[in-house]
């Protein structure tokens, strides 16, 4: 956040992610061609769970690629159910894709200029790719294998250049850069994901510290705790969502299974206090998946307003 409001528990975005809902509407259209009554319909489910700010999400709805008067339309239906939209995430467009790559840096450009246009102030990218196959069948696709990012210097220092431009475009325009950590990208540990952004070198280049998506593997990840003290210090626009996980140590096997909040593995409590020491000021935005993803964020949300920092005054 750029601005110079002190944020507490009671003002914080906290924004719902819409990755409940999705693009494509069972009869086959997309909801880019919904009416303003549809999406009010759909945005009425994030007030009524009391939320007062929201991610788009462009898996639900890609705000960059709304011509003026069809944003105008969305932006109307946003304010008229009472939310504001913080900051805006990218799915599953690598920025380092051989063959679709430059075309989403090129999306990425006008999202920036989207997301300055309805005020948000950060926009989280990734360089991780869409769901194969195997993935889509699977209850939880985090458990079948997805795309690698390419381990050559080559495409590393690609991708640094095309988020270093991405960046400056950002700071034109007073916006935040997110880096999302996810598994087998140039973000997938914390040890590259701090080398990444450092080999950037951009102060608003950040790290979207979504630990979530490592600690749910079937495999070795290392502690949650180490990998937050290793990225707090470059700790951005934060994407927040928890696992139960259980590793047996006689036969290697690993389980993990999304939870509330608070009731994971990661102890959110110390992971803010470790981004707040290093002076964290984004928004934070709540996922969850299964069930009622909503309602469970919704109450993360709640969750949070408890360990937030309190109002001065309270002190």
């Amino acid at each position: 956040m750029t601005s110079q409001t002190k944020l507490d528990r009671t003002n914080w975005p906290i924004a719902a992610a819409m990755i409940q809902y999705p693009g494509t509407l069972p009869d086959g259209r997309s909801t880019q061609d919904q009416s303003a009554d549809e999406w009010s319909a759909t945005l009425a489910d994030v007030s009524d769970a009391g939320f007062t700010e929201l991610d788009p999400t462009d898996g639900w709805l890609r705000i960059a690629d709304l011509d003026a008067s069809r944003l105008d339309e969305f932006m109307g239906v946003v304010r008229d159910r009472g939310l504001t939209i913080p900051a805006v995430s990218t799915a599953r467009k690598n920025l380092v894709d051989p063959v679709h790559g430059e075309a989403h840096v090129a999306y990425g450009h006008r999202l920036l200029d989207t997301a300055a246009a309805i005020g948000a102030k950060a926009v989280s990218f990734g360089f991780f790719g869409p769901l194969n196959e195997a993935q889509k069948k699977a209850l939880w696709f985090w458990t079948v294998q997805g795309e690698r990012n390419p381990d050559d210097a080559a495409t590393w220092a690609l991708g640094t250049r095309r988020v270093r431009d991405l960046g400056r475009h950002a700071a034109d325009l007073g916006l935040e850069i997110a880096l999302e950590m996810y598994e087998d990208t140039y973000l997938g540990t914390a040890d590259s994901a701090v080398r990444f952004v450092t080999d950037v070198d951009l102060p608003n280049v950040k790290i979207n510290a979504d630990l979530g998506n490592l600690i749910r593997l079937h495999r070795p990840v290392e502690h949650w705790q180490a990998m937050m003290e290793k990225v707090a210090p470059f700790a951005g626009y934060w994407h927040v969502k928890n696992y139960i996980r259980i590793e047996d140590e006689t036969t290697g096997a690993v389980m993990t299974a999304p939870a509330p909040l608070e009731f994971g593995l990661i102890n959110y409590r110390t992971a803010l206090r470790m981004a707040l020491a290093h002076g964290f000021r984004s928004a934070l935005l709540v996922e969850h998946y299964g069930g009622d993803g909503l309602s469970v964020s919704a109450t993360n949300r709640d969750y949070l307003r408890r360990i937030l920092p309190r109002p001065e005054a309270d002190v």
